[in-house]
């Protein structure tokens, strides 16, 4: 399965704070758990837990269900987001959100090229339509 972003910020949340502890980083360069707070982190998972949930019955599905899966796990994203005064997800975490999505659709065996060309969509307008992050 492809790995959650959510992952990735939790290890640099753990690596930052063993350099804080082990006193190689400068306390006023660390970042991570302002950026990534527990509470986003179990949001944005429980976001993603509904989606993965579902990806099993999307790969011989029809468009139509394949796109209401993706508007819904952004629209619950959004308000993630939302939640989180708007400032949840920059630009670097959108993009990486993005690419799980793409990943986790293309490991159920959606070809995602073909199905936004179906579309008249690029690739990466999959989530585009239903996006405020």
């Amino acid at each position: 399965m492809a790995e959650r972003p959510t992952m990735r910020w939790r290890r640099g949340v753990a690596e930052e704070a063993a350099e804080l502890a082990a006193g190689t980083l400068d306390p006023d360069c660390g970042c991570m758990a302002q950026l990534f707070p527990e509470t986003l982190l179990r949001a944005t998972d429980a976001v993603l837990d509904v989606f993965e949930a579902e990806l099993h019955t999307l790969a011989e599905g029809e468009d139509a269900h394949i796109f209401a899966a993706v508007e819904h796990v952004v629209l619950s994203l959004n308000a993630v987001n939302e939640a989180h005064d708007e400032c949840a997800f920059e630009t670097d975490e959108r993009e990486q959100l993005c690419a799980y999505i793409d990943a986790a659709l293309t490991e159920q065996g959606v070809d995602v090229t073909s199905l936004t060309a179906r579309h008249g969509l690029d690739r990466h307008e999959l989530t585009d339509r239903w996006r405020d992050w």
